[in-house]
């Protein structure tokens, strides 16, 4: 009997062992994976030139005087932003983020730490936060290959390389810490997220498998004084899609269904018999879309898009987006307590009314320089206010920029002066006048009051030059 015994417990220890030597074993080190794809991360600078007037008067014209143009002298100043990519394709075709490249009047990329090389946008999408670069060059490049994203599991290790604070190739090592995750920062979320640390300046760069292949762009960072262990990555085989479209048009093509629609809730699910909360519910249709050609109506609940269920709202328009342009598609919807099928033939989104309705036009905020200081500065807006936190009776200008020999370049972009001399900041006139007074006198110390990039009011003395 004991015998028997003896070889069951054999029989099931070898039974177990499979599955457990199948875990995704620690990597003892990971310098020869990172060896392996240094070659084909790249560091990526850019330029932007701003243009302001500087005006020689101690007083502000009105916003749109003649005499602006008349005694105000252009003068352009650049600024310049640090991030990361990758190559993936021998002839130098760079992936990164669209907010590392956006707005640039010049783009570099350095290869290898030491190799630079201009770069051109082929193609750039907002909507996903996806750029495409081209080198300048005729030398072949190594590339990197795409992974499935779809099979990353949260726990897997995985590595990210990047350009932190402008360091150059730094690779970092985490694991998946969770996935489909939405934070907010544009319409098509679905970020990886990642403890491997990912700080200002690994924008763009890729997230690595333990294969070598890239399953994520990395994009966000949650903490605005850097990594906290929390950082979000654009899933490869989303980003695919969009980056093919933008190598072969220069621009997207998403599926357009034409439906605004909210979330179904218990209490919607309760009303409609329908069994649990789940789908996406109609609210409205826009004329002549392709749910209104369809049968769609307002009130029917989506609840599955060319045979994928939608089992929660924020799902439909990322599967929407990813459908090609005038596919035929299947659409179950549940309407008077039952459910029906429809056919509709998808529009292209970036053509529709209805994007362009929705597409916001933001405007730029007014850069001016305060010459007396070496600094630009913008008006401090309701948005800034409300998204630091300050008292609402707060006025002042934020620093955009500072030159290496500003009085006061110990101070930080973002910093907000709210008082000068302890007369209270309402307009980037405000400031520029008491400044340029200052220098006038003999007596060229200034007191200033500031709020710092951690919402605290302090005062700072400055000696002008």
């Amino acid at each position: 009997m004991k015998n028997i015994y003896k070889i069951l417990s054999i029989l099931i220890v070898s039974i177990c062992y499979p599955s457990i030597s199948q875990a995704q074993e620690i990597p003892s080190s990971f310098a020869d994976l990172a060896e392996r794809l240094m070659p084909s991360v790249v560091n990526i600078s850019t330029t932007t030139t701003i243009t302001t007037r500087s005006n020689p008067l101690p007083f502000e014209f009105p916003p749109g005087s003649p005499f602006e143009d008349m005694f105000g002298s252009p003068q352009q100043r650049q600024t310049s932003a640090l991030g990361s990519g990758f190559i993936i394709d021998e002839d130098g075709i760079v992936i990164t983020n669209n907010h590392v490249i956006q707005g640039a009047s010049d783009i570099f990329v350095r290869v290898n730490g030491d190799q630079n090389y201009k770069a051109e946008v082929l193609g750039a999408d907002a909507g996903m936060d996806i750029a495409v670069l081209k080198i300048d060059s005729d030398e072949k490049f190594k590339p990197v290959k795409f992974g499935n994203s779809d099979k990353a599991r949260i726990g897997d290790w995985v590595i990210a390389i990047g350009n932190p604070f402008g360091l150059g190739g730094t690779v970092t090592a985490g694991i998946i810490s969770a996935r489909n995750r939405s934070i907010g920062l544009s319409r098509y979320e679905d970020y990886i997220q990642t403890d491997a640390s990912i700080n200002q300046g690994n924008s763009g760069g890729p997230l690595f498998n333990m294969n070598g292949d890239v399953i994520g762009i990395n994009t966000a960072i949650l903490g605005q004084s850097g990594s906290i262990g929390i950082g979000f990555a654009i899933p490869s085989n989303s980003a695919q899609k969009v980056i093919d479209q933008l190598i072969e048009f220069g621009e997207t093509k998403r599926g357009w269904l034409g439906v605004r629609i909210q979330v179904v809730d218990q209490g919607i699910a309760d009303a409609e018999k329908l069994d649990k909360p789940r789908g996406a519910l109609v609210a409205s249709v826009a004329d002549n879309s392709p749910s209104d050609k369809g049968g769609i109506k307002p009130g029917d609940i989506i609840l599955e898009f060319d045979g994928k269920p939608i089992n929660e709202m924020k799902e439909l328009p990322k599967i929407v987006a990813e459908t090609d342009v005038g596919k035929k598609v299947i659409v179950k919807i549940w309407r008077n307590k039952r459910e029906i099928t429809k056919e509709i033939v998808l529009g292209r989104l970036e053509t529709s009314e209805d994007f362009k309705a929705q597409k916001p036009t933001i405007e730029k905020p007014k850069v001016k320089r305060i010459e007396g200081l070496k600094i630009n500065v913008r008006l401090l807006s309701k948005d800034d206010i409300e998204a630091r936190n300050l008292p609402k009776t707060t006025s002042g200008v934020v620093i955009t920029n500072i030159d290496k020999d500003s009085p006061i370049n110990y101070l930080q972009v973002n910093n907000i002066i709210v008082e000068a001399n302890r007369k209270k900041i309402n307009t980037i006139g405000d400031l520029d006048n008491v400044v340029k007074l200052k220098l006038r006198s003999e007596e060229k110390n200034l007191l200033i009051a500031i709020y710092n990039n951690q919402n605290q009011r302090t005062y700072v003395g400055v000696k002008l030059k």
